[in-house]
């Protein structure tokens, strides 16, 4: 195993809590700072890191109660099966963005407008439409962030199964 690479298997959960959160945190930049509000599929994507960030707390707790250490492998394996469900989530987000197949039927087909004479008329109650889950609202690379979201939760996976298998091998 790569010598760089064993701090992080080691240490997995801890690392997996850092990237749920920066991931999350990304996500809320580009919404308050780059202006891009998040469509349904957007939201999902979220809701694996809380979960991931989640269990990865909880775990980093129980791995160190009297026999929590039995709990290291099986953590690291769940973890990478909740960010496989991302990858699930972002894949079927990217698809639907390259018109492969329908988004949710949440999903509206037009974006929301943010211009203050939206902002009025939603304060008269006006309904929200919510941004649309098959128009990328930025791209990089030939990626949406879907696209990229992807890419990244696929690589977690492999670190925590990685990890899974690194704990084994301690055994």
């Amino acid at each position: 195993m790569n010598d760089l690479l064993r701090p992080v298997l080691t240490r997995w959960r801890f690392f997996a809590l850092l990237a749920a959160a920066a991931m999350l945190g990304a996500a809320h930049a580009f919404q308050h700072f780059g202006g891009l509000a998040p469509c349904t599929l957007c939201l999902r994507q979220r809701e694996v890191y809380w979960v991931a960030g989640t269990l990865a707390a909880v775990s980093m707790a129980v791995v160190r109660l009297p026999g929590g250490p039995r709990w290291r492998a099986p953590s690291d394996l769940l973890l990478g099966a909740i960010f496989l469900a991302g990858v699930a989530l972002a894949v079927w987000h990217a698809g639907a963005e390259w018109k492969f197949w329908p988004g949710p039927a949440a999903c509206a087909s037009s974006g929301a407008s943010v211009s203050p004479a939206a902002m009025d008329s939603l304060l008269l109650g006006a309904k929200a439409k919510a941004p649309s889950c098959d128009q990328a609202a930025w791209v990089f690379g030939g990626l949406s962030m879907a696209g990229w979201n992807a890419l990244i939760s696929l690589g977690l996976a492999a670190l925590s199964l990685q990890a899974a298998l690194y704990e084994r091998s301690r055994r």
